[in-house]
């Protein structure tokens, strides 16, 4: 027999766990269910060396218990996985979410039944539940690519994924080490291979622009001052255009005299880490302001790299600042200035193949003991079509999306009522500190589910003209930027067939809220809301 709960959440990342939270604060039952044997989502899985967030720990934490604000103590500005990863595990003890969290559990397959109104949900084990509300709390980047090349069977030494770090100690002292792919993944560990391994070679396709992280431990000054004012600053964040907390100089870049700009860029360069891109309103909206930014950072590169071969490498192309998700390093282009460490362009000399010894490409060979593919993930909408989920009429998601994701503020999809996507495409997602996003999207669903529960309303789904149009008004804000001109997994592009549409909402943090804020206000115009009877006859 199923198990009846008000609401499955699917994953146990932040915005898993931050659903069951509040899911049982407003007196629902909820299982979250998650394939992996241990809670955190992405921050579980990638374990490789260098691992780190490129938002502030002060703000890439959960901001829905002042005690918990208080009493837990970050180490450093920008924290590592293995102390997001504690954070993440003593949230899940401390509010006791384990006993409703079901852990080497992947769903086969979700399936609306139109009778009941409820969702079926069938783990590939075969255990079964039966929901009234299904939360898809997947994560953007949890679904890494399937990358291979020919002949890697044939290789004698160890393959690893960043994404799937194993969990014993990978001793890289006196190996030859590859890395495949520069995004965050491999600029991250880059650094700090190099630092162990008898050799260290990184194969890459296309330069990144990379900023410092900007890294330093929390001084108890720092920590005290924080949470003297951590209200404040949890609004400064709901309030800015990134959630980063701080508003860009409302000046176009172009406009500001060069020594002030410079000045402007170097404090960002030593502070703000990927928040670099907001230093003034337009660095992302206008092309002229934008190599204001990019030219700066392209000399700020070349201060690191001492070979100008390896440095013409290095630097990025002729596509603007910050339309593919910057980097954040701690001494990526420094590493390539030492003798174990070698760049491989493959855009000009690509790998054929793997050998029994290591790589080839087609200029040469070599031998490696271990090769790492840090090669990114399938974006966006990669976790969300996994599983067989099949709405009204037999419609699986997969061919609803089969041209880009289609959605209702990100949130609710036409076709498949009560189910709820948590910071997918169409929300701002990857364009903002996701973190605080998705606490947005989860209050503002608590709030639904209870005007839902309080009037009888058993079925919520997105109108067909109210994601037509929410659709257009993404694909309206995305061209006035900068981002369609590079191709990125913003627009699809890191995946094979996949279909070249925008995916998050570039309109911002604050923007997007005061949307969500406007639909509630209007009694949720855009979903239609059912009783029992009127879901029988819709």
């Amino acid at each position: 027999m199923p198990t009846l709960v008000d609401a499955v959440i699917v994953g146990a990342g932040f915005a898993g766990l931050r659903s069951l939270h509040t899911l049982r604060a407003i007196g629902l039952s909820a299982v979250v269910l998650e394939a992996s044997d241990g809670v955190g989502g992405v921050w579980y899985h990638n374990q490789y060396p260098g691992a780190r967030c490129d938002v502030e720990s002060f703000d890439y934490s959960y901001r829905f218990s002042p005690e918990l604000e208080q009493e837990w103590r970050w180490s450093e500005r920008y924290a590592t996985q293995p102390e997001i990863l504690r954070y993440i595990n003593h949230v899940a003890d401390r509010f006791d979410l384990r006993r409703d969290i079901r852990l080497d559990t992947r769903v086969a397959s979700a399936r609306f039944n139109e009778d009941s109104s409820r969702w079926i949900v069938t783990a590939e084990d075969g255990r079964v539940w039966d929901a009234e509300r299904l939360i898809l709390a997947v994560g953007q980047l949890s679904t890494p690519k399937d990358t291979s090349y020919p002949g890697q069977d044939s290789f004698a030494g160890r393959i690893i994924s960043s994404a799937r770090w194993p969990k014993d100690h990978v001793d890289f002292a006196g190996k030859r080490v590859a890395i495949i792919g520069t995004g965050s993944s491999g600029v991250q560990m880059t650094p700090v291979i190099a630092a162990q391994a008898a050799q260290l070679t990184v194969f890459q396709r296309t330069a990144n622009y990379s900023i410092p992280a900007a890294n330093a431990p929390v001084s108890d000054e720092e920590d005290a001052a924080v949470k003297a004012r951590y209200a404040e600053r949890r609004e400064a964040a709901r309030n800015s255009p990134s959630g980063l907390g701080f508003v860009p100089d409302t000046r176009a870049a172009i406009d500001v005299p060069e020594d002030e700009r410079n000045a402007a860029y170097e404090a960002a360069w030593h502070r703000l880490g990927f928040g670099f891109a907001l230093t003034f309103k337009d660095i992302l909206l206008n092309a002229d302001s934008n190599a204001t930014a990019s030219a700066f950072i392209k000399r700020k590169i070349a201060e690191q790299v001492d070979d100008p071969a390896v440095l013409a490498t290095l630097t990025p192309g002729d596509f603007p600042f910050g339309t593919r998700r910057p980097s954040v390093d701690s001494g990526y282009f420094q590493a390539f200035n030492r003798d174990n460490v070698r760049l491989v362009d493959i855009s000009k000399t690509p790998i054929e193949r793997f050998t029994a010894d290591g790589i080839r490409t087609t200029a040469e060979d070599f031998a490696f003991d271990i090769v790492i593919y840090a090669t990114g993930f399938d974006a966006f909408t990669g976790s969300l079509l996994k599983p067989e989920i099949v709405g009204r009429g037999g419609q699986t998601l997969r061919e609803k999306w089969a041209a880009g994701p289609a959605s209702f503020l990100g949130i609710g999809v036409h076709g498949f009522p009560n189910m709820f996507v948590i910071v997918g495409p169409g929300s701002p997602s990857l364009l903002s500190n996701v973190l605080l996003s998705s606490e947005e999207q989860i209050d503002w669903l608590a709030a639904l589910f209870t005007h839902a529960r309080d009037r009888g309303i058993t079925e919520i789904e997105a109108t067909e003209t109210a994601e037509r149009d929410w659709v257009a008004h993404v694909n309206e804000r995305a061209e006035e930027t900068l981002y369609l001109k590079t191709p990125s997994y913003y627009l699809g592009a890191e995946m094979p067939g996949k279909p070249r549409v925008f995916m998050p909402y570039s309109g911002g943090v604050r923007g997007y809220r005061r949307i969500l804020e406007r639909t509630a206000a209007s009694g949720y115009e855009g979903f239609a809301l059912r009783t029992a009877e009127q879901s029988a006859v819709a």
